[in-house]
């Protein structure tokens, strides 16, 4: 018999974040998430999303077999920004069953709904702001830092369901040895063009961190779309994130443009610590996993380019090719031989043209599901 519990204590999360060891057991593409992370992920008063908004973990059974699971997520700043009455599920992993999907969906689904929710998004977690997307192209890889992986079979499930495809969002993989170098030897001549107009390109300052993490979300919350239903981060979310990512931060690899002293643009890549990830057993870095993480650093091939933003007054200058072709650059001098640029929204013309013309290759694709309830 199938019945779905609702995580409300250590234990019972504990099972929720080893769920997927389990269920992927046997897939040499899997990389597990670090546990320490993902506790802190989905217990209020660890993260700052739970400021502002509400998640319940749930797991589904078959008598005494975990078979699924999957969060409810009610984002309330998402809600008040965006004008919408959405509710999420995310943290979804589930047996390849129709009828485990249906029960973890439609216990989400009663809860969002309880919290005023017309409508059912995902997956995310917790927000856009974080991983995200269900992966249906691209299952030969592994995933790289900070993007999901999941089963093919995911997709049939939750379309049967009755969720219906919102967006895509796209993953270019950037190889060092096939990589346009007409387009990156260009970036010279461009960024003396953008200093006569007084916009520099210059890496990120790690010794006045605090004080360029702040410079930075002014720029990325300016930069976010509205039309798109995503949302900004609060400033507690944002330095949250900063200060996990300091820990593996490459200066190279985090630059800004910046004109009178104020940033108008920056971009972030950080090494694929999934190289070394896919090595640490259930995710945990006690007794060894630490120093397979700590070792196993300096030997990362490929970088993520996770982020990128532009205030709309600076777009179409050439400050976004110049960001890209820069941190080309510089992972090269860096011995990188990959890049992923991800994720890139599917209707996002500019910067998906840009990552093509230095020969980027849509390698993966991820979609966001909907569904009125």
């Amino acid at each position: 018999m199938k019945r779905i519990v609702y995580v409300n204590s250590p234990a019972e999360l504990k099972k929720f974040i080893d769920f997927p060891h389990s269920l992927y057991q046997n897939d040499k593409n899997y990389v597990p998430e670090l546990f320490i992370a993902q506790k802190d992920m989905l217990t209020p008063g660890k993260h700052p999303f739970y400021e502002h908004s509400q998640v319940q973990p749930m797991l589904a059974y078959e008598d005494d077999k975990i078979i699924g699971r999957i969060a409810a997520i009610f984002n309330t700043n998402h809600n008040a920004f965006t004008e919408r009455k959405d509710g999420f599920f995310g943290f979804f992993d589930t047996i390849e069953d129709q009828e485990t999907v249906d029960l973890l969906i439609g216990e989400a689904t009663k809860w969002i709904k309880e919290k005023g929710a017309d409508t059912l998004m995902g997956p995310v977690n917790l927000s856009t702001n974080d991983t995200c997307g269900l992966l249906i192209q691209g299952f030969d890889r592994p995933p790289v830092a900070m993007m999901p992986y999941n089963a093919p079979y995911y997709q049939t499930l939750l379309e049967y369901n009755g969720l219906v495809k919102k967006t895509d969002l796209f993953a270019y993989e950037i190889i060092r040895a096939s990589v346009n170098e007409r387009s990156v030897k260009l970036v010279d001549a461009l960024e003396g063009r953008l200093a006569r107009s007084g916009v520099v390109i210059r890496k990120i300052d790690l010794k006045k961190f605090d004080d360029e993490v702040a410079k930075i979300r002014e720029v990325y919350n300016s930069a976010w779309d509205k039309n798109l239903g995503f949302v900004p981060m609060t400033e507690n979310e944002f330095n949250y994130l900063a200060k996990d990512l300091k820990m593996i931060l490459e200066a190279e690899f985090c630059l800004v443009a910046e004109k009178d002293n104020k940033l108008v643009g920056f971009i972030l890549g950080i090494p694929d610590i999934n190289e070394i990830l896919i090595k640490i057993k259930k995710g945990r870095l006690l007794p060894t996993g630490i120093f397979k993480l700590l070792f196993g650093k300096k030997n990362i091939k490929g970088i993520r380019v996770l982020t990128l933003g532009v205030v709309e007054d600076f777009r179409k200058m050439g400050i976004e090719a110049c960001l890209y072709g820069r941190i080309i650059q510089n992972g090269k001098a860096r011995g990188i031989v990959r890049a992923e640029c991800s994720w890139m929204l599917e209707d996002n013309y500019l910067i998906n043209h840009a990552i093509e013309q230095i020969n980027g290759n849509l390698y993966k694709k991820y979609r966001l599901y909907e569904k009125p309830i």
